[in-house]
């Protein structure tokens, strides 16, 4: 009994968030969801209790955890923040917007009027505020989508926001990245390791991100 593993829960973040400018407009991006999807089944599979809150997606809603819905990164800040202190394990794989509008029109701007500039409000770094929060029995892994100096943006990333994992992904690779469902990343761990994983499906990129991030949250939990 001395060697029963410690009942893991496991929150994670996925897909895009929108920022609405008027009831037909909003600023967002291509995350299709899929690598934070898969992440989620991954850690479901592997036995953990496991909330997943989402951005809007196309995709298939998995079974076997609790799903919570979301649309800006105002409400991605609450439902992660909602759950945030049962948890052992924390990805944050979302793309949040970083910015919104700095007005919300109710209606429709017809496009005659459409302003030829739009003023921004800067949204909240959510990972940077759990990297805060993190308590010492908790794991917390964020994800660096880059499109230049990947390596060292993941790293700066992961010292500043408090990061026990960090997964560097260049998203200007044509075959992984956004909407695919093939991705190339690279976990670098807090104590400076560096495991390259290759370009492969994404459910195998997350069997395999969670086969090294997964041992440390049974050391910390214990």
């Amino acid at each position: 009994m001395f060697n029963k593993k410690p009942h893991i829960s496991c929150l994670i973040s996925a897909g895009p968030t929108r920022e609405w400018i008027d009831p037909v407009r909003f600023l967002s991006n291509p995350s299709s969801g899929k690598m934070g999807y898969a992440l989620a089944e991954t850690a479901r599979d592997l036995g953990m209790k496991v909330t997943l809150v989402s951005g809007p997606v196309s995709i298939p809603t998995p079974e076997g955890m609790e799903v919570i819905k979301v649309e800006t990164a105002n409400e991605m800040k609450s439902a992660m923040l909602s759950t945030f202190d049962n948890a052992n394990l924390i990805i944050m794989c979302a793309a949040v917007s970083d910015h919104r509008p700095a007005k919300y029109t109710e209606s429709k701007i017809v496009k005659d009027q459409f302003p030829s500039h739009l003023e921004l409000a800067r949204n909240p770094d959510i990972l940077k505020h759990l990297g805060g929060l993190k308590k010492i029995d908790q794991v917390l892994v964020g994800f660096a989508a880059e499109t230049k100096e990947v390596l060292l943006s993941a790293k700066k990333k992961l010292v500043e926001k408090n990061l026990d994992w960090i997964i560097a992904n260049d998203v200007s690779n044509e075959q992984g990245g956004f909407s695919n469902d093939k991705n190339e990343v690279i976990l670098i761990g807090s104590g400076g390791q560096e495991h390259p994983f290759a370009l492969d499906d994404k459910q195998i990129i997350a069997q395999k991100l969670l086969n090294v991030i997964y041992p440390s949250c049974i050391e910390k939990a214990r």
